[in-house]
Order: structure tokens, then C-alpha cells, then sequence
């Protein structure tokens, strides 16, 4: 069963090819969505990226949560579905 993680502190230059090659060792990335401002197209600085199966996603989320990824610590967690996020 797919898993979603919430890959955040990434640096604004990261592209959908750079989660690629650092989540791939770790699994079959379904898809990834690396959020930009709106207004500026600008990357926000995080994305959710889907792996193939729940075991894999741990694995990358155990390997990755706190690595230095070009210059910043990754925060690496189980994403949250949006209603569980807060008000805003």
C-alpha cells in the first residue's frame, strides 16, 4: 500500500529529479508534488512524494530525516492529511 511523506527544509534550488535520485535507493516513488508560491513560481521549500509501499516509505523516512541534502537538514515525516492540519 502507497505511503506519502512530507519531505520539507529542502533548499528553494531542489528539483522533482533531485527527490528522485535521493528517494530512489529507498523504493518506487509513485509521484511527487514540490510546492511552489503561486505569485512567484518559486519552490516553498518542501514537497510530498508518494512511495509504492508503506516499508519503503519507512525506510526512507528512518535514512533521511535530518540528512544534509544541498546544505540543509531534510525534515522527513508521514504526511498528513489536510484536514488533520490545523486551521490556518
Amino acid at each position: 500500500m502507497a505511503k506519502t511523506l512530507y519531505v520539507g527544509n529542502l533548499s528553494y534550488d531542489t528539483t522533482e529529479e533531485d527527490l528522485r535520485e535521493l528517494l530512489g535507493p529507498y523504493g518506487a516513488v509513485e509521484s511527487i508534488r514540490l510546492i511552489s508560491d503561486k505569485y512567484s513560481g518559486r519552490s516553498r521549500g518542501f514537497a510530498f512524494v508518494e512511495m509504492a509501499l508503506e516499508s519503503e516509505a519507512d525506510a526512507a523516512m528512518e535514512a533521511l530525516d535530518g540528512k544534509e541534502q544541498m546544505g540543509r537538514n531534510l525534515t522527513v515525516s508521514v504526511a498528513k492529511p489536510r484536514s488533520d492540519r490545523g486551521a490556518a
